[in-house]
């Protein structure tokens, strides 16, 4: 107990530090987590109502709908992005202070999930401009998905963050693949926008896809899908499972490379 409740404090504290650092010295403070997605909004807005007049008929307001995909996207490719360096950055500490170092990518998740949390009230704004309002089933439906996807970006970021100690190459791979997955991922279309043929493959192959169109389902429709919540969580899991299989085999060897 006492080593579950250090490791808890430990966590805490790296968590409070990161939120500190990313907002030391900026006067938008909280602007800044939410204005990358929404400049993202406009300018898809622009180009696919606009100029190309594309209709989502499920979903006739496309702004609310690239919203409510756009913020839990960005807590997933942050996350993922900056842990390639949590090991790299923090090279004087892992070298020399005994601690869970596991703990680093974690924190950059949580500190990620925080913003998160920060941004549902600006798709409660553009829901509140539409005149839609958010269901009673947010109170159980968002706890879960929190959880689902923390549970998934860590496992990822454990990965990424284990790898980049060794192969440093796997931060630029990052990026581009974080590119793919992007497009790859209902988040600028619908899932019934994809070719049936093709559809099945898409999602069976991109663990991310049920868990944004849950994102999805909870805050346009106020429904959790069982189907997606089941296929989320059991990626999750097994990304957590790989992942912490990764650091257990790596992280004896940190210090080295280092």
């Amino acid at each position: 107990m006492r080593n579950f409740g250090n490791y808890r404090d430990l966590v805490f504290v790296l968590t409070q530090k990161e939120i500190k650092v990313r907002y030391k010295n900026h006067f938008l403070g909280y602007l800044w987590s939410i204005a990358n997605p929404l400049a993202f909004t406009l300018v898809f807005y622009v180009a696919f109502v606009i100029v190309m007049r594309v209709k989502i008929p499920e979903y006739p307001y496309y702004d609310l709908f690239l919203v409510a995909g756009l913020f839990p996207w960005q807590w997933f490719s942050n996350s993922v992005s900056a842990s390639a360096g949590s090991f790299i950055g923090n090279a004087s500490i892992v070298k020399k202070v005994n601690f869970p170092r596991n703990v680093l990518p974690l924190a950059t998740v949580l500190q990620d999930m925080f913003h998160f949390v920060l941004s549902i009230p600006v798709i409660v704004a553009f829901m509140a401009f539409y005149k839609q309002a958010p269901s009673i089933s947010w109170f159980y439906g968002i706890p879960l998905l929190l959880a689902i996807h923390a549970a998934f970006t860590y496992g990822i970021a454990l990965i990424v963050s284990s790898l980049n100690l060794f192969f440093r190459d796997v931060e630029k791979l990052v990026v581009i693949l974080m590119m793919l997955l992007f497009y790859m991922t209902p988040i600028i279309y619908s899932g019934s926008m994809m070719p049936q043929k093709y559809g099945f493959w898409m999602k069976f192959f991109n663990p991310l896809a049920p868990l944004i169109m849950s994102w999805r389902k909870l805050f346009l429709d106020g429904v959790v899908v069982p189907r997606y919540i089941a296929a989320s969580a059991v990626t999750s899991l097994i990304a957590l499972g790989v992942g912490c299989l990764f650091y257990r085999k790596l992280s004896p060897r940190f210090a080295e490379v280092l």
